[in-house]
This record gives C-alpha cells, structure tokens and sequence, in this order.
C-alpha cells in the first residue's frame, strides 16, 4: 500500500514532466548560464501552469492511459 501511494506521486511528476517536455520543450535551453537557464525553467513552469489552469477552466477532460490491444480485445463481448 505504500508503495502505491509513493508511486501515485512519483506518477503526478513524471506526468508533469512529459506535459512541459511536449508542449514547452523543457529538454532544451536556449542559454548558456546557470542564471539564464533557470530564468528559462522558471518561466516554463509558469507556462505549464497556465496551460493547466486553461485546460481546468474549460473542463478539458486528461488524457486517458493506452489500452493494448489484447486489453481492447478482452473487453469487447461476442
């Protein structure tokens, strides 16, 4: 049971982390610096969240996790 519950959040982050890196490129700076690249990883979480509160206030609905096909086979009834 705790590790569910330590994996849910390690799951939240990983979720976050794909969002910034497919819709903002969060791999990627554009600097050289320490100062600069943090400034740029700031403003990307800000970005993030903005998306986030976006997508909250129109009732986007999230992303659903891929069923496999062998999944989608099992549930459909003959």
């Amino acid at each position: 049971m705790e590790f569910k519950k330590r994996y849910a959040a390690r799951a939240g982050v990983e979720g976050t982390f794909s969002q910034a890196d497919r819709v903002v490129g969060l791999r990627r700076t554009r600097y050289i610096g320490l100062a600069k690249t943090h400034l740029q990883h700031v403003v990307t979480a800000a970005a993030t969240n903005v998306l986030r509160l976006v997508a909250w206030f129109e009732e986007v609905p999230r992303g659903f996790t891929r069923r496999s096909a062998l999944a989608r086979l099992a549930l459909t009834r003959v």
